[in-house]
């Protein structure tokens, strides 16, 4: 008779394949008593959202250098930290970061609460991110369930229903698996697993821990779970930008609106994006250049087509929004990734040779 999947055959996996994190604490870390520290668990969690581990590394290293405590990333400048965040996206994680860090230094005197319910009570902690952190943090015995785990979980129980739909069925085996003992190590050995191991394409099954109590497996159905409803196609919206350059080398930026696509963060001024056709409407009066070619950019529910505009304004010149950066203060690496085409492109049209003379020849 096939025996269940064992949780503890899976930690015995984890103490020996553990994958190094900056903000993970290793199994044999622990067992020294070694905690994690749950700054930097929710820090990377909050990261981790819709963006993978390589990105997140990078920006994880800046922040927790920068700001070694929540403490210290309360009382930052919000243009610091959505300046830093700019380039990893969802920028609506960037703000609650901020709202996050400040309620629990505020609130609680700079520790996270321990329990689930209290976590949810955070600004931008959901169940998921909660779960995480009870359990990776405070090794409480919560259930994680990310992409990784449901696709393990899928295999592992052949579970046909399309995703999302079958969540509360992933969940619900997710939870029976879940050790009241080593239960942070539990959460990220599993996580572990789908990542290395149970991955989306061409799954290594013959070093699975849990290739024999596999059901998918040995149906030979694994390869085509987790099924998922099919997505409605992604429509194109368009629209300008402008980018205005003073006579003494500053750019006029905006920082746009709290609420929306990347709220918060510095941006060139331009038109609504919509799938109708974008009216002209420049930030200034000026001789606005069309540049060749446009920045196309793909956000969660639609792709973006942008053109753009340059205009090389003088000093006085007023602008309806925004505010003329000085060039010593401007850097690029401060504007989210659509930005930061748009001035790409920009600077690849000065790069543009003109077209030279022609040669005089000597008869």
């Amino acid at each position: 008779m096939r025996e269940p999947a064992d949780p503890f055959t899976l930690l015995e996996w984890y103490d020996r394949h553990a994958r190094e994190m900056p903000w993970r604490i290793g199994p044999a870390e622990r067992r020294a008593g070694i905690s994690p520290d749950p700054y930097r668990i929710w820090m990377s969690e909050v990261m981790l959202q819709q963006t993978t581990v390589a990105a997140v590394k990078e920006y994880f290293q800046r922040f927790t250098t920068r700001w070694p405590t929540v403490v210290d990333l309360a009382g930052a400048q919000d243009a610091d930290v959505m300046g830093e965040w700019a380039g990893l996206g969802y920028y609506a994680r960037a703000r609650n970061l901020l709202k996050c860090a400040r309620t629990v230094a505020d609130e609680h005197a700079g520790v996270f609460p321990e329990t689930h319910a209290g976590l949810l009570e955070l600004p931008g902690i959901g169940p998921y991110t909660a779960a995480a952190i009870s359990a990776i943090a405070y090794d409480l015995p919560e259930t994680v369930l990310d992409g990784n785990v449901e696709r393990v979980m899928a295999r592992l129980h052949d579970i046909h229903t399309p995703l999302p739909s079958a969540k509360p069925e992933l969940m619900e085996q997710a939870t029976a698996l879940t050790p009241q003992k080593r239960a942070g190590d539990y959460a990220q050995a599993v996580m572990d697993l789908g990542a290395t191991i149970c991955t989306p394409k061409n799954p290594a099954c013959g070093l699975c821990p849990w290739r024999d109590p596999c059901k998918a497996r040995l149906a030979g159905t694994h390869i085509e779970l987790p099924k998922k409803t099919p997505k409605k196609p992604k429509p194109i919206r368009t629209g300008i930008a402008y980018v205005a350059r003073r006579v003494d080398g500053a750019y006029l930026l905006e920082t746009r609106p709290e609420k929306g696509l990347l709220g918060g963060m510095l941006g060139w001024p331009g038109t609504e994006w919509s799938e109708e056709q974008a009216l002209d409407s420049p930030p200034m009066k000026a001789q606005w250049k069309l540049l060749k070619g446009e920045v196309r950019h793909t956000f969660t529910h639609f792709h973006l087509r942008l053109t753009v505009k340059t205009a090389l304004v003088p000093m006085d010149r007023a602008a309806k929004t925004g505010e003329f950066v000085p060039l010593e203060d401007f850097s690029p690496s401060n504007l989210p990734t659509v930005m930061r085409k748009v001035f790409d492109l920009v600077s690849e049209g000065r790069k543009t040779p003109t077209k030279a003379p022609a040669k005089r020849t000597s008869k």
